[in-house]
């Protein structure tokens, strides 16, 4: 259960045992000062925070609406005087609740009670961050069936990829024959990680680390010539600026 710590500043002494026979009564609240005029009250919240401050407003020397001025961020108060006049500046203040003397017991509860929600919902913890979600580490190779085998291709290998209907023709660095695979482009693209590989053309996927050349907007891969499709060239020409 949440505990509310308090303390009760009133320059009446009758005032001041009334309240705290009130809070002995209420099992979250634990009274932990009694102060009979603002500058003691000061001093003591100094050396004992508390949660809670029941302050009487109309006191010699400093009055209620100056302490409450003075108090730490953490420290909520709630008034109590015989003056109604005062109720306005209370609530200017930010006080969670104003009682007007003479204060009965039903009515200090309900202000206890306030006071208690307020509290329980400024006391829950932060919900904990979560966990980062650890991300699949990307592919270094890539299986293709070719001719009734499959076969391991290095990512590193591909220079790019060419489609025809319901083929396709991987290109790579260590053959000067293309692999042919059943597979149209769709499925191949979604087989290469788009960090390292991007579709320049409906019939064309090329490796970004394999780009050297570009010709009057098309990618030059020895005597091949690579034309970049309409629908691809903002793409392209994004990913050409981040690498200037």
């Amino acid at each position: 259960m949440t505990t509310i710590r308090c303390a009760i500043v009133d320059d009446e002494p009758l005032a001041v045992e009334l309240l705290a026979s009130y809070v002995n009564k209420i099992p979250f609240m634990e009274l932990t000062g009694k102060y009979s005029n603002a500058t003691d009250a000061l001093k003591g919240i100094a050396d004992a925070p508390v949660d809670l401050l029941f302050l009487d407003i109309q006191m010699p020397e400093l009055n209620g609406l100056e302490l409450s001025r003075m108090l730490p961020e953490t420290t909520r108060v709630v008034f109590t005087t015989a003056f109604e006049q005062y109720a306005l500046d209370g609530y200017r203040i930010n006080a969670l609740d104003y009682l007007l003397k003479p204060i009965t017991y039903p009515t200090f509860l309900e202000a206890c009670n306030k006071a208690l929600k307020w509290f329980s919902l400024t006391r829950q913890p932060e919900p904990a961050a979560a966990a980062p979600v650890p991300q699949p580490e990307e592919p270094n190779s890539i299986f293709v069936k070719s001719e009734y085998k499959l076969l391991q291709i290095k990512l590193d290998d591909i220079r790019y990829i060419e489609g025809l209907k319901d083929y396709v023709k991987i290109y790579t660095e260590q053959s000067q024959h293309p692999i042919l695979s059943l597979m149209n482009m769709k499925a191949m693209e979604q087989m290469l990680p788009p960090s390292r590989f991007m579709r320049v053309h409906r019939s064309f996927i090329v490796s970004k680390e394999k780009i050297r050349e570009i010709d009057r907007g098309r990618i030059v891969f020895g005597d091949v010539y690579i034309p970049v499709g309409d629908s691809y060239k903002a793409t392209f020409q994004a990913f050409i600026a981040s690498r200037s």
